[in-house]
């Protein structure tokens, strides 16, 4: 007789034990302080050379940064409490000559030490300095006597950094998706208004995170400031029309011609970095802009009386400048340059180097034949970007025809009057509009052209009348008339030459 197997009761699923939970969690941190430590070390070197890469939000919301949220938030917390920790590190001594390599790695780890959370701190660098913790605690509790603070409340509110509240603005691409739609999907989870001033732009309370956002992950909306946003409508170019963005990376102001544009016509997008290329191409291909060329050189070096850009009508021109508008957007005031106040005679030289810079694109752009609308704009508070730079080329201007017109004639704030025409020049205030921008719009009269048009013209007429005088002259002669060639010379060719109608 054969017997049953007796039958086990089924046990629950055990749960995931904890320590590997945590041993997640340690290695999502490990990686997370090793991408700000990249990030940061790029902040640093940028900001002691003043030639930065990009702004913080910029390098940590790169494609190559995974862990986002995380290296945001330790990039920017080690940044407001590193002169600080720079103290503490060097009360303690605790840098040996193989760690000091790593100084930015160690500046983050010091922060998570002294002012974050070091119950998941592991790796070498981590375990090394976690053996240190007695130093660096003494050092600051040395510091807080040193500076007559009893909390590190106090200590920090010694250094006066602020945080600068303003709302979440985030531009639909129409190229993919309309308002209304964006509207119903953002709204689902924040309160979402129209923008009274730019039709595709929304406003979202202060500190929404979109970043993982479907919609801002798959090119649907981006997130641009207001200020950013008035560039490409000043310009207004016109479904069809083709127009160069002289400086385009990243590309969200490319991309917005694009839009404008209803992705009609061309735009041929500049840029000289080979890194920023990279960054544009990604922009556009994620925004749908079929319309737009991506041209990697110098805008400086494009041929006006080329063929190629015989039929560009407007040309956008947003340069390199000091970005002093943008500063609490791009958290500058974070940086060591800013709370030190160190560098103002660097910054100076830099300004002016800018500014020729930038006089220089003016008149390039200024120069191309069929051109009729060319927008300057900049993320500067400095006159010496703004309102010098197109002083100094309105006389330019006047004779090719162009004039300064008003963009956006319901907006307040206007240029300093240090310069003709001051009322149609547009600013931002970084204190009420919480961004300093600057936009200043040229237009030309259709019935004037620029001088080096008007000699392409005059030399296609000579060559004209040359061809019609050597075809005269194989024909059959009545007579030849002989006079000294003078002024009635040339009026009598220029009457026998011309055909009649």
């Amino acid at each position: 007789m054969a017997h049953k197997k007796a039958v086990q009761p089924i046990k629950p699923a055990a749960k995931e034990p904890k320590s590997r939970r945590q041993s997640n969690i340690e290695r999502s941190s490990y990686f997370a302080r090793r991408e700000a430590a990249k990030v940061l070390r790029s902040v640093l070197q940028g900001d002691a050379h003043r030639r930065a890469v990009g702004s913080i939000k910029t390098l940590v919301y790169s494609p190559t940064i995974r862990n986002k949220k995380a290296t945001f938030a330790l990039v920017c917390q080690t940044l407001k409490y590193l002169p600080v920790i720079k103290d503490v590190m060097e009360i303690a001594n605790v840098l040996n000559s193989k760690w000091k390599r790593q100084e930015e790695l160690m500046y983050i780890i010091t922060y998570d030490i002294l002012f974050g959370q070091d119950a998941s701190l592991t790796g070498d660098a981590e375990k090394y300095l976690t053996l240190k913790k007695g130093p660096l605690q003494s050092a600051l509790a040395k510091i807080l006597v040193r500076k007559g603070a009893k909390r590190i409340e106090d200590l920090m509110a010694q250094y006066q950094i602020y945080d600068v509240k303003k709302p979440r603005y985030v531009r639909v691409n129409t190229l993919k998706l309309d308002v209304e739609t964006a509207m119903f999907e953002l709204g689902k989870e924040n309160v979402v208004q129209k923008d009274d001033l730019i039709p595709d732009l929304l406003v979202l309370p202060p500190g929404t995170d979109l970043h993982n956002h479907p919609l801002v992950t798959n090119g649907s909306v981006f997130m641009q400031g207001k200020a950013s946003s008035m560039v490409a409508v000043a310009l207004g170019p016109k479904p069809g029309w083709e127009v160069i963005d002289a400086c385009a990376a990243p590309g969200n102001k490319t991309v917005h011609l694009a839009a404008l544009m209803k992705g009609e016509g061309k735009v041929v997008a500049c840029e000289l970095n080979k890194d920023r290329v990279k960054r544009l191409e990604h922009t556009t291909k994620l925004a749908g802009a079929a319309n737009v060329e991506v041209l990697h050189g110098s805008f400086l070096n494009l041929n006006p009386e080329d063929q190629l850009y015989s039929k560009v009508r407007a040309i956008l021109l947003d340069p390199s400048c000091s970005g002093s508008g943008t500063v609490a957007d791009r958290l500058d005031y974070l940086l060591p340059s800013h709370s030190s106040g160190d560098g103002d005679a660097a910054d100076e030289g830099r300004l002016i180097k800018l500014a020729a810079f930038q006089k220089k694109a003016l008149i390039h752009a200024l120069s191309f034949p069929a051109v009729e609308r060319v927008v300057y704009s900049t993320c500067s508070v400095h006159q010496i970007e703004n309102e010098d730079v197109i002083k100094s080329v309105l006389p330019l201007a006047a004779s090719y025809g162009f004039q300064l017109s008003t963009p956006f004639p319901q907006w307040a704030r206007r240029g300093l009057p240090v310069v003709e025409g001051s009322q149609h020049l547009l600013r931002t205030d970084p204190v009420e509009d919480k961004e300093g921008f600057f936009i200043a719009l040229f237009t030309r009269n259709a019935t004037r052209f620029p001088e080096s048009s008007q000699k392409v013209q005059r030399d296609t007429t000579l060559d004209n009348l040359n061809n019609e005088a050597v075809k005269r002259h194989h024909r059959p002669k009545k007579f030849v008339r002989s006079l000294p060639f003078t002024k009635f010379s040339r009026l009598y060719l220029h009457r026998n030459l011309i055909p009649r109608r």
